[in-house]
């Protein structure tokens, strides 16, 4: 067959043309494209989750997103922690670490200055770093204090004068008393005297001896003395019916008195705002201000029961069931020189973010962590004294179980 009657063949075999062929290819590269997609998004969020770049911490910096935080079970890894040499030679499978940080017994106190201080300034610190306190003792005082021991001096007249007030009130109410009291003896005495006048007057009359004018005069006499009789009675009775301190005026003067009172224990709390006192007994860690500054926001100074050291460690989660009290911990840190020496007190009942994170900037800093509160021995506890806020590793024998 030639070349020429192949057009005239009856079967069509639909070949691709020249031009489809590339297009095809096409189609089909971009049909893989789109099925390496989900790949590369799968990839890049595992490598997002191990590596956490600075980009991404900085995005949840921003957006204030928390890793996980939209999950009920968020996968997260434990902080990768760098243990001493010497803690790493000897480290079991069953031992426990995690970070911890130094602390006295109750953590850290904030003195702070005393409610409704308002503008007031430091005057003067009267105590200083290392200095041992007892709970109550002044640490410093506020620059109002002469304002405030003025206000006391006021409260204290005003009580005077109202004191003074309500014995001359007492007083008058005692003479009126007595003046009722003289009253109406005479006028009774006076009664007395009418009545046996009258009663002459009415012999007399009756022998024709008194005219009727001076029987009727008589007659009137006695009858205002009976009056004035009652009249002074009255007016004792109004003084006598209550005693002497349940007399109106007197409950008045007394309620003045006890104003007066009131308002010298506020003047003398007032003053004792410019005092700064201890809120514990421990010993001065830090100051944070100086005579002439206003106290900062912050507090005045730290203190803290120094006698009795403490570590707060913080344990990763799924290693938390391990944990016993009573367990024996070994902390470490390049500062010491040596190990402290604990045993785990109580254990936390909540389950937070880390808040101790080391230097490495790949770290996980999302790790959910529970905190376990140590009490170091003796010797232990004496050395960390100076070391308030360090951080240490911490280890955990977890192969002890019984509770002490």
């Amino acid at each position: 067959m030639t070349k020429d009657a192949a057009p005239d063949l009856p079967l069509d075999l639909n070949l691709p043309s020249e031009t489809d062929l590339p297009r095809r290819r096409w189609f089909r590269k971009r049909y893989l494209l789109v099925l390496l997609v989900p790949v590369f998004m799968f990839t890049g969020a595992v490598l997002g989750m191990y590596f956490q770049p600075p980009a991404l911490q900085k995005f949840y910096a921003l957006t204030g997103l928390q890793p996980g935080a939209g999950a009920d079970a968020p996968i997260a890894l434990p902080p990768q922690i760098e243990l001493p040499p010497k803690m790493a030679e000897t480290l079991l499978p069953t031992d426990v670490v995690g970070l911890a940080r130094v602390m006295p017994r109750g953590d850290v106190s904030v003195v702070a200055a005393p409610y409704g201080a308002g503008d007031a300034r430091v005057a003067e610190v009267l105590v200083a770093e290392g200095d041992k306190v007892a709970k109550g003792a002044v640490l410093a005082r506020l620059d109002n204090r002469a304002a405030l021991e003025g206000a006391v001096l006021m409260a204290e007249a005003n009580l005077a004068v109202r004191e003074a007030n309500l014995m001359q009130t007492r007083a008058a109410v005692q003479a009126s008393r007595d003046e009722a009291q003289a009253a109406l003896d005479q006028a009774v005495a006076t009664a007395a005297e009418a009545a046996a006048t009258l009663a002459r007057t009415e012999e007399l009359f009756s022998r024709a001896v008194a005219t009727q004018a001076t029987l009727d005069s008589v007659r009137t006499a006695a009858e205002g003395a009976k009056l004035a009789v009652a009249r002074a009675e009255a007016t004792l009775a109004r003084f006598s019916a209550l005693a002497l301190d349940d007399q109106p005026d007197v409950i008045v003067a007394n309620r003045n008195v006890d104003a007066a009172r009131a308002d010298l224990a506020r003047a003398r709390l007032d003053l004792a705002r410019a005092d700064v006192v201890a809120p514990i007994a421990g010993t001065i860690l830090d100051i944070h201000a100086t005579p002439g500054q206003r106290p900062p926001a912050g507090g005045i100074m730290d203190m803290g029961d120094t006698g009795q050291m403490m570590a707060e460690m913080e344990v990763w989660q799924d290693r938390i069931s391990a944990v016993r009290p009573g367990q024996p911990v070994e902390m470490a840190a390049a500062a010491l020189g040596t190990t402290l020496q604990g045993r785990v007190e109580s254990i936390g009942l909540t389950v937070g973010r880390q808040g101790l994170i080391s230097d490495d900037a790949a770290e996980n800093k999302d790790a959910r962590v529970i905190r376990v509160l140590v009490a170091l021995d003796a010797v232990s506890s004496d050395m960390a004294a100076r070391f308030t806020n360090l951080e240490v590793i911490g280890r955990i024998d977890t192969t002890v179980r019984a509770q002490p």
